[in-house]
């Protein structure tokens, strides 16, 4: 692994540094957030077409860049730093890869072009808060532990006699979901008997679609809730998609036959990669700033950044940021070890973000602080995402840490001078 970046890596993080620096400031984030779109469509439009941000990990064949995953992680770090409310974790990070890996040929050319350019924007749509569970990221992604288990609940699909599907039911929770122009939809289909999951894909203009933005924690991702009446929805793949374990992950990518269940798995993979460097990104500009303040707020007649037990927490804080850094970029080379490394980030910013507050004193409080934005994107990231213990748990479950040990041997039995039977144990030197 060679950790360096190259010169046209370092290139687009300048530059998209400096164009944050100058449209994304803390009042402008504030104010997009207000906005009926959620973001600065202007500024989306910049980034989409200067740097094709939406399309970085996107096949030239489609329009995009055609760089790695590693690249869209760097430039998740910087729109971290910026806390950049954007559509673009949920078109880049959750719905270009299950396009990718399940649309069919005509579906990829339709699709794949407008979303690397930034024209038409994706939201993915989970039954519930389940969407960390859907992701494989806290949990086995069984239909039955995320999606209804094809009861009551969640959303419906029904088969037309055209070949057309329609979805019932509402799902909330929806990152982007209020304005997207496209919405990949999980749904039920089969009954209850032979009940499994489908994704399927809506237009944002569809007849019998209700859209409605929710209220959320974190304004920088805005979230919403839809509801489907009787709309019309096109499968996403082919008509014969399978219903197979996660090992069939790769199988079929690109093809429109792959397993819907285990493209979730590996777009988990790659969504908590961008999730990690994001949080490293926002934790890094939250301790920045507040080594700042405490250079130049003076109490007793000095700095207080200059009394010891401020150093020791600063100090402590930028170990934690740099460790959850170096996790975020094996990550990023590695996705295998996303997980960890989600759960790693988000502590780090969760823990610098409250240590932030408390260190610029009463003026963290307040709500015209911009403090407080990085502390309650620290605490959404972990509702939608987490919690951080139980993606620590589902990493040592699947690494094999939590399976039973095999049973012991019994010790063996040696006949005493008496002829009894001794079952004391042998005694090792150590």
């Amino acid at each position: 692994m060679d950790a360096a970046f190259t010169a046209e890596q370092d290139e687009m993080r300048r530059t998209l540094r400096e164009i944050l620096g100058k449209r994304c400031g803390p009042d402008e984030v504030k104010a997009a957030v207000r906005t009926d779109a959620g973001h600065d469509p202007e500024l989306w439009q910049q980034l989409s077409r200067r740097l094709g941000l939406p399309g970085l990990a996107v096949a030239e064949e489609y329009g995009g860049v055609g760089c790695a995953p590693a690249d869209l992680a760097l430039a998740c770090e910087e729109t971290g730093r910026a806390l950049l409310p954007s559509p673009l974790l949920a078109t880049a990070g959750l719905a270009i890869p299950l396009v990718t890996a399940l649309g069919t040929a005509d579906q990829r050319a339709a699709l794949l072009p407008a979303l690397a350019s930034g024209e038409l924007t994706a939201a993915l749509a989970v039954p519930g808060p389940a969407l960390a569970v859907a992701l494989a990221l806290t949990g086995d992604n069984a239909p039955g532990d995320w999606a209804g288990g094809g009861r009551a609940g969640g959303v419906q699909a029904r088969g037309g006699g055209d070949g057309g599907w329609r979805l019932y039911g509402e799902v909330a929770q929806v990152l982007d979901g209020h304005d997207a122009g496209l919405l990949l939809v999980a749904a039920h289909t089969g009954g209850f008997v032979r009940s499994r999951v489908l994704l399927f894909l809506v237009r944002g203009d569809a007849p019998g679609l209700v859209r409605t933005r929710q209220t959320a924690l974190d304004e920088t991702r805005p979230q919403g809730r839809i509801e489907l009446r009787d709309v019309e929805a096109e499968l996403l793949g082919a008509a014969g998609a399978s219903q197979g374990g996660v090992a069939g992950a790769g199988e079929g990518a690109g093809a429109g036959g792959g397993d819907p269940l285990a493209a979730l798995v590996a777009t988990g993979r790659t969504v908590s990669c961008l999730l990690a460097a994001e949080a490293v990104g926002a934790a890094d500009r939250a301790l920045a700033r507040t080594v700042e303040y405490v250079r130049g707020r003076e109490q007793f007649g000095r700095p207080v950044g200059s009394f010891q037990a401020v150093k020791h927490r600063l100090a402590d804080l930028y170990v934690q940021v740099q460790a959850a850094r170096s996790a975020a970029y094996y990550a990023a080379w590695d996705p295998d070890q996303g997980g960890l490394a989600l759960a790693q980030a988000l502590e780090a910013l969760r823990t610098t973000a409250g240590e932030a507050i408390q260190l610029h004193g009463g003026l963290g409080f307040t709500w015209e602080h911009d403090a407080h934005l990085y502390f309650k994107r620290a605490a959404a990231d972990e509702l939608l995402f987490g919690p951080v213990h139980r993606l620590r748990g589902h990493a040592a479950h699947r690494a094999g840490l939590f399976d039973p040990a095999p049973p012991s041997r019994p010790a063996p039995t040696t006949t005493s001078a008496a002829g009894s039977a001794d079952t004391t144990p042998e005694r090792v030197a150590v």
